[in-house]
């Protein structure tokens, strides 16, 4: 058996993609970070799906991105926006993605672990440019430049199994490897409780997302 680290925020594309990684048979390693995000509800959630997902381990780095702000997500005096908008939202985190895979990738140097596994997704999602393809490719090549292990002969792969998928087709493969999706949060901007808010864009994705699958919903919302 292999180990694999997965990044896991809490929200049901992490999850989903938990669940395949340890149904393909890897030691899962779930690694969440809080950067500061606008609530700890989706830390909470990744606390609960690790649990239930049968990750081997799951750990929580603090790092913290309020400091720089730039994004909804970490500076309280930019909103989130409850309307569609046009172009990247406002909700884009600079450099997350590449920052969470670089943790990733120093715990999964210290595991002796070649796999580490993202849910980003290019088709529903909001626009964000770490959620590309050719973006997940190019963090890879860099991570076999970048580390001991890979100039030894051990490369890492970065696998990125729901990035063609719609939110409907995501929901089936969670379904279908047993993910309690209630367990999960995807709100910007949900209450302590973990209850979404039903305006932000990441909740019409997930609502859209189940209506699809014809699937029910069973987010807790505070705006129905």
């Amino acid at each position: 058996m292999k180990n694999a680290v997965v990044l896991l925020s809490g929200g049901m594309d992490s999850a989903t993609v938990l669940a395949m990684a340890h149904a393909q048979g890897f030691v899962c390693y779930a690694l969440s970070v809080d950067y500061g995000q606008r609530h700890h509800a989706e830390l909470a959630a990744a606390q609960r799906v690790a649990q239930t997902q049968g990750a081997h381990e799951h750990r929580v780095v603090k790092i913290d991105l309020t400091g720089f702000g730039g994004s909804a997500l970490t500076d309280n005096n930019i909103a989130v926006p409850q309307q569609p908008t046009e172009g990247i939202p406002l909700t884009y985190v600079p450099a997350r993605n590449t920052i969470m895979l670089s943790l990733a990738l120093a715990w999964a140097e210290v595991l002796q672990a070649q796999d580490i596994f993202i849910g980003v997704n290019a088709v529903d999602y909001s626009g964000y440019p770490d959620c590309r393809q050719a973006y997940i490719e190019a963090f890879e090549r860099m991570a076999n430049l970048a580390t001991k292990a890979a100039v030894e002969g051990h490369p890492l792969t970065v696998h990125a199994p729901l990035l063609s998928l719609t939110k409907a087709e995501i929901i089936q493969q969670g379904r279908a490897l047993g993910v309690d999706f209630a367990q999960t949060v995807s709100c910007y901007q949900a209450d302590e409780s973990g209850r979404a808010c039903g305006v932000c864009d990441s909740c019409r994705l997930r609502r859209a997302g189940f209506s699809a699958a014809g699937v029910d919903d069973p987010t807790a919302y505070r705006i129905t």
